[in-house]
């Protein structure tokens, strides 16, 4: 069995890394990751509105639960 130490962090079954709690946004690099598409290829996608984004100041978050949804095909989410 491995030992984790407080500061390590896992990764969720989305390939979120998770420390306490799960995040709630990645970056579109991360989404892109995620995805398995180039990081031009997502950020494309969030300029036409397909993968879904927020902006936070001058930074483009993408929320984990809407790309979850997206990916399930959920529509309403």
């Amino acid at each position: 069995m491995e030992t984790m130490h407080l500061g390590d962090r896992q990764r969720s079954d989305a390939g979120v890394e998770v420390g306490r709690a799960e995040r709630l946004t990645v970056s579109v690099e991360e989404a892109a990751e995620m995805l398995g598409v180039s990081r031009g290829t997502a950020y494309n996608l969030v300029r036409t509105g397909d993968i879904p984004s927020v902006r936070l100041g001058r930074r483009i978050v993408v929320p984990v639960r809407r790309l979850r949804a997206l990916i399930d095909g959920d529509a309403g989410v």
